[in-house]
């Protein structure tokens, strides 16, 4: 209306009033229920359309500048985090069916999730500790923007991210073509070429679930991660402001988002647990017990259950970093807390684990009542892993009394996942390139999976 009056009587308009927002997207929290988030040059957060009904939006975060804060980075490859706009959003009510806010049309959650995409690692990792410079400006050595359109041109009903989305840690060296002019630190500059800008098209698609990777920890890029993903309110001891308050900031308690068909999704915070066992006399080993108990809770009341998390509990990892191949499999920081509350270490209702944090696609389906765990941190960050070998030893086991039945991993490029429901209690996976060529499908039924090109498991 003060646009259209503002035309009319030739008064200057400001830029602010016509261009479209920075991002605009939907985050589904506890309960499947929507939120919409826009991010907004504006001096302040705009009215949003809800089924022709205009109305305003409540501010999350203002514009600011936080104070630097220490970082996994050295002082003087770290940053103070600069927000140069406001984060505003909106609960949407459920069963909305036309949304939009300052031009941009939202998209709906599905009354049945049917078609799901997953993916993960979608940073260019620029980080001066592990003097890595990925070609950010290269779109074949960084393709997670191409990832995103050709994942949204599958038409999926959800998205869901298994964490880490930022790594544009620290400056790229001078004479650095490939990262040249790249923005970096945890501000929004860094956020935006990072994430919001690539993942545009796959924002416009489908509303997302995501879990928080250790990249996303208050260390890192936790201020962001507040601000931006979290569907929960935002608060003085959940904003990673204040490092004096990092052990609530790098926790937040499970929540389940319903699929439909009674199939659900919990999502799981484990960014800041780690991958080393951890003490039972941590201050945070009871919020990874209570984690276990609520993903327990949540399980039982559900027919069908995904866990999300971003660590991988029952996935193999390989390295030489001392010479010969060396497999890595599961999590010790993991069954640490959980192994003594389960010797199973995941509750009996729990059937795919979904997860990240190595940077290929893999999945693992088990003999003994364990979950398949899928792995989808292939959608973008610079792959540093090592291929598993064709032919997987009988002793590698991700959890105690874990008998590996079928396995399947892929290292050859970037890509992302699919999912489509096929049954209660069965779906139809397909692991994509950057061509949206499928390279691997595989069949998940209950807990146990089977790919069509595996690798072999010896007996």
């Amino acid at each position: 209306m003060a646009v259209g009056l503002a035309v009319a009587f030739g008064w200057a308009v400001p830029a602010w009033a016509t261009e479209a927002p920075l991002a605009a997207y939907v985050i589904l929290g506890d309960g499947g229920r929507a939120v919409a988030r826009v991010i907004t040059a504006a001096p302040s957060c705009p009215r949003i359309s809800v089924d022709n009904h205009a109305r305003p939006m409540s501010l999350r975060a203002p514009a600011e500048t936080e104070p630097q804060r220490p970082t996994a980075s050295t002082p003087d490859n770290s940053k103070p985090s600069a927000f140069p706009a406001l984060t505003c959003e909106a609960q949407l009510p459920a069963g909305a069916r036309a949304v939009s806010v300052q031009g941009v049309r939202l998209p709906m959650p599905a009354a049945a999730a049917r078609r799901i995409v997953v993916i993960g690692d979608t940073g260019c990792r620029v980080k001066q500790s592990d003097h890595a410079w990925q070609a950010c400006n290269d779109p074949v050595k960084y393709p997670f923007a191409t990832v995103a359109a050709k994942a949204a041109a599958w038409k999926p009903d959800l998205v869901v991210h298994v964490g880490d989305l930022l790594y544009r840690e620290n400056p790229c060296p001078e004479g650095n073509a490939g990262c040249a002019g790249s923005p970096w630190g945890y501000g929004l500059d860094a956020w935006r070429a990072d994430f919001f800008e690539p993942a545009a098209p796959l924002l416009r698609a489908a509303p997302w679930v995501m879990t928080r990777g250790n990249h996303e920890t208050c260390n890192r890029a936790g201020q962001g991660w507040w601000r931006f993903i979290e569907p929960r309110p935002l608060t003085a001891g959940h904003s990673c402001n204040d490092p004096a308050q990092d052990v609530t900031g790098d926790y937040a308690p499970p929540y389940a988002v319903p699929l439909g068909a009674g199939a659900q999704i919990v999502v799981l915070d484990l960014s800041a647990l780690g991958t080393k066992a951890m003490a039972d006399t941590d201050p945070r080993a009871a919020q990874y017990r209570e984690t276990y108990a609520k993903l327990d809770a949540f399980a039982r009341r559900a027919a069908y259950t995904f866990a999300l998390d971003h660590y991988p509990m029952l996935g193999v990892a390989a390295e030489d970093k001392k010479g010969p191949v060396t497999l890595k499999p599961g999590n010790a920081a993991i069954q640490s807390v959980f192994g003594p509350l389960n010797p199973g270490l995941l509750p009996a209702k729990v059937d795919v684990l979904l997860a990240g944090h190595v940077h290929l696609w893999e999945q693992v389906g088990f003999s003994t009542d364990h979950p398949s765990q899928f792995i989808a941190g292939f959608s973008g960050t610079e792959e540093d892993v090592v291929p598993i070998p064709a032919e997987l030893p009988p002793d590698v086991a991700p959890a105690p009394g874990a008998r590996i039945a079928h396995f399947s991993s892929w290292v050859d490029g970037f890509g992302y996942m699919t999912l489509e429901r096929r049954g209660t209690r069965s779906w139809k996976v397909t692991v994509w390139n950057t061509r949206g060529e499928a390279v691997n499908r595989c069949t998940i039924v209950g807990r146990r999976s089977q790919c069509e090109i595996p690798q072999v498991v010896v007996r």
